[in-house]
């Protein structure tokens, strides 16, 4: 059954939440690293609590869930925000939105990466950001998304030979209880980000998920290092001149 393990980091709320539940429903079964249980178990999901933006506690538990299952696929979906502008940013906004954000998906990945190139199979889906290619008040939280994209496309060249593909998928504006708390639906700055959006609706964790399936699949095999932009047209036209 090792094929059908999943590990996904962050997986008890939010997109991570909806990613879990579609791959139950894909018939995997699911490993969830998250600081927080979620509100009810799933048939088919395990959860282990763990800060991954303590080092050590990441490494630990990464080496007792190997022990117990061997895992070829995962979802680095966890991360967070600390808004600021560039005058703001603070050097502990830096090291704890790094921590989370760019660490731990490279020692998810190391600890992963062993038994992916001895199975001749693997797929790591890393969760960026629209933000990776510029957005104001997200000097630090910018940098590791994009900082992990470079590691996506690095992973790729480096684990092509064993059968592991790399992928990341950056969403655009997704509609999950912590953005709708600081974008209530009739606030003028949440009609504005939906005008920006060429299909004239907001993401729903649902649309991660599905790009997540797609990319997880065995017949994915010739897909790597590659960025899936998720944000319902935003990111086309970037940069052309009016």
């Amino acid at each position: 059954m090792a094929e059908r393990n999943v590990l996904v980091t962050g997986g008890s709320g939010g997109i991570g939440r909806a990613i879990i539940h579609r791959c139950i429903e894909d018939g995997y079964q699911i490993i969830n690293l998250d600081r927080v249980a979620p509100s009810s178990l799933l048939k088919g999901e395990t959860h282990y609590a763990v800060d991954l933006t303590d080092a050590h506690a990441t490494r630990d538990i990464l080496q007792r869930i190997t022990r117990d299952h061997n895992i070829l696929r995962v979802v680095n979906n966890a991360g967070f925000i600390r808004p600021g502008t560039l005058e703001d940013a603070t050097l502990e906004d830096f090291d704890a939105v790094c921590a989370l954000n760019l660490r731990a998906p490279m020692l998810v990945a190391q600890g992963l990466q062993p038994f992916m190139q001895a199975a001749r199979f693997g797929r790591i889906i890393n969760i960026s950001s629209r933000a990776a290619l510029g957005k104001e008040l997200r000097t630090v939280y910018s940098a590791t998304k994009a900082g992990l994209l470079g590691m996506t496309r690095t992973w790729a060249l480096e684990l092509a030979p064993f059968g592991v593909t790399v992928n990341a998928i950056g969403p655009g504006p997704i509609a999950t209880e912590l953005f709708l708390s600081g974008n209530p639906p009739d606030s003028p700055k949440t009609k504005k980000i939906l005008e920006s959006i060429p299909v004239k609706r907001m993401g729903e964790p649902e649309d991660i998920a599905h790009a997540v399936a797609s990319l997880m699949d065995d017949r994915a095999g010739f897909i790597t290092g590659q960025v899936l932009y998720v944000c319902g047209g935003m990111t086309v036209g970037l940069g052309q001149v009016a």
